[in-house]
């Protein structure tokens, strides 16, 4: 039986700047650059009561709080920041898995502290980022990975939720199944035309019926209806993907859009080798104005060899995807995904 905590920050971009800005600690602050077409990257609680989110967009979010407070973004600070963070966790556990600048899985059925009881591990981690930083961390405690997840958000902020194994069944019957990570509003509509609201009503459908209705991932809701997530803390979890994107002061066609890719791949093929790696995955995407996203990708059993090959990949992408010619667009981007450390290889055949 594993014990795993997972720690997630509270509002963490947010706080780290309203360290140094007490005097807007109960004002609506969110951390955005101010581009025409921002978003937000963080929200604080106070501006979380008017609905601000992240993610919103930067115009939606003035007309819901038209005296939101905006602080430009400062990632250095934060990675900065998160870097003592993970100094903390390492002092307890080598299996840490980050998800982010400011969440993480650690596995501390063993740790480097020898303390019995995970909950007592979760409790001294917390107040050593206060401490240290002084930020509030949440906590979720529990068997899996998928348990302490959604035990993080349940007392958030500041707060701490542990599920011991003899909770799991009372803790998940009710479980709205909205909570369940990765389950996104196209799931829960799905999973709503089926009558099922809870993991209580899952644990009544059988794994065959899930499959057929939701592929792969039936068998992930199955056994999450059991409370069962076997997925071991990954301390070398590796990067997914790199991509960039750029967004438009004004929406354009897709022929206007045109003088835009190269510089995206190019930067996104730098960055590649500068990891010293590479990919055999090339994804497109595409916002419209009304914020809809068209996504199109595609690998190969051989990584791409130069940035030609993926550009060349990119424009067939934007063929297939067939792109009506008056739809305009606010955003664009690129990626490259099935990443591993580069090594000599025959060349690609895009065709």
């Amino acid at each position: 039986m594993r014990k795993i905590i997972h720690i997630d920050m509270d509002a963490f971009f947010a706080s780290v700047e309203l360290r140094e800005r007490p005097d807007l600690q109960h004002l609506p602050v969110v951390i955005s650059s101010h581009h025409p077409r921002a978003v937000i990257a963080a929200a604080s609680y106070p501006a979380r009561k008017f609905g601000l989110r992240s993610a919103m967009s930067m115009s939606q979010a003035k007309k819901l709080c038209p005296q939101v407070v905006v602080i430009e973004p400062h990632f250095d600070k934060y990675r900065a920041v998160s870097q003592q963070i993970h100094e903390i966790f390492q002092q307890y556990t080598p299996l840490i898995e980050p998800l982010s600048l400011d969440e993480a899985y650690l596995d501390v059925t063993e740790n480097l502290q020898n303390i019995p009881s995970a909950t007592e591990v979760a409790q001294r981690i917390r107040a050593d980022i206060f401490k240290i930083t002084g930020l509030t961390a949440s906590a979720g405690v529990a068997p899996n990975k998928f348990l302490a997840k959604v035990a993080s958000d349940w007392n958030k902020p500041n707060g701490i939720c542990i599920i011991k194994p003899s909770q799991v069944q009372h803790f998940i019957h009710d479980l709205p199944l909205k909570k369940i990570p990765g389950v996104g509003k196209v799931t829960q509509e799905k999973l709503k035309s089926l009558n099922l609201e809870t993991l209580g009503d899952l644990q009544q459908i059988e794994e065959n019926v899930l499959i057929h209705h939701f592929g792969k991932y039936g068998k992930q809701l199955f056994l999450y209806a059991q409370g069962i997530d076997e997925r071991p803390v990954q301390a070398e979890r590796q990067r997914q993907q790199i991509s960039k994107e750029t967004t438009f002061d004004d929406d354009l066609t897709l022929i206007q859009c045109a003088v835009y890719w190269e510089g995206l791949i190019e930067r996104v093929w730098q960055s590649l080798e500068k990891k010293q790696m590479q990919a055999r995955g090339v994804t497109v995407k595409l916002k419209l104005k009304n914020f809809q996203v068209l996504q199109h990708s595609k690998s190969f059993k051989l990584a791409l060899n130069s940035q030609q090959e993926m550009q060349e990949v990119i424009h067939q992408l934007l063929d297939e995807m067939q792109i009506p010619a008056h739809f305009q667009f606010r955003l664009v981007g690129v990626g490259l995904y099935q990443l591993t450390e580069q090594q000599d290889q025959p060349q690609l055949c895009l065709w």
